[in-house]
């Protein structure tokens, strides 16, 4: 089974498996949230799901749910409150501890804000996102002000790293994010304590967000090459 399919198959089961009729519910971005939000769109057109008051993390996202028809709604909104039921979204890396990488899609900035406005929390990957550690095939992306890139940049060399502004590939010049910002992909050569980089990140002037992500998954769901998918409720260690 290819990546596109394992994707298709662990989506549609956390929809099909996760969301009930009437939730608060986040919606991720990225190539595996999207086919979540792609099953969840079928199961409203079919009644399967009803009053369902949906929050998107990117425009991507935002996007499609209204293509689907999907009825969207804000974190501000009195009816939300700032608390959701659930959110559905990606990695591009777990640990062990199911401690995440994040931001591939350099939407982190509002992904974090839903992922601890929700209750519970689902992270839906292929198997190629499992790794031993953080940081052991993708960088932590941070996203910036611009006119912060340089003491950024030697902020985050401070603390071991390696940046590198983040260049778009179908326009001239570096990726903006939804929010008009910067981001830099961070290679950390040696292993570090995820909720220690989390803290430190914290610190840094001009850094308005960063890729790690430390709180408690409720849900993860793994698709595998065979066709396998495993949902787990709490981590192995």
């Amino acid at each position: 089974m290819d990546s596109g399919a394992i994707k298709r198959q662990v989506g549609r089961q956390a929809a099909e498996e996760l969301v009930a009729s009437g939730m608060k519910l986040g919606l991720g971005t990225g190539s595996t949230a999207i086919e979540a939000v792609r099953r969840i769109g079928e199961l409203v057109r079919e009644g399967a799901l009803r009053d369902l008051k949906v929050v998107p993390t990117s425009f991507q996202t935002e996007v499609a749910c209204r293509e689907l028809g999907i009825s969207l709604w804000s974190l501000n909104d009195p009816l939300i409150a700032g608390r959701l039921d659930l959110t559905i979204d990606g990695a591009d890396e777990v640990d062990p501890a199911w401690r995440l990488i994040k931001g591939g899609g350099a939407a982190m900035l509002i992904e974090k804000i839903v992922a601890h406005a929700s209750r519970d929390y689902a992270i839906i990957v292929d198997s190629s996102k499992i790794v031993g550690r953080l940081g052991e095939k993708a960088p932590v992306p941070v996203e910036l002000v611009p006119e912060a890139l340089l003491t950024v940049s030697r902020a985050l060399e401070a603390l071991g790293g390696v940046p590198a502004l983040r260049m778009a590939k179908m326009k001239d010049g570096p990726v903006i994010t939804d929010h008009g910002n910067f981001v830099l992909d961070v290679r950390f050569p040696a292993a570090f304590d995820p909720p220690a980089m989390e803290r430190e990140l914290a610190l840094i002037p001009g850094l308005l967000a960063h890729g790690i992500f430390t709180r408690p998954v409720t849900s993860l769901l793994v698709g595998w090459p065979d066709g396998r998918i495993q949902h787990k409720g709490e981590p192995d260690i």
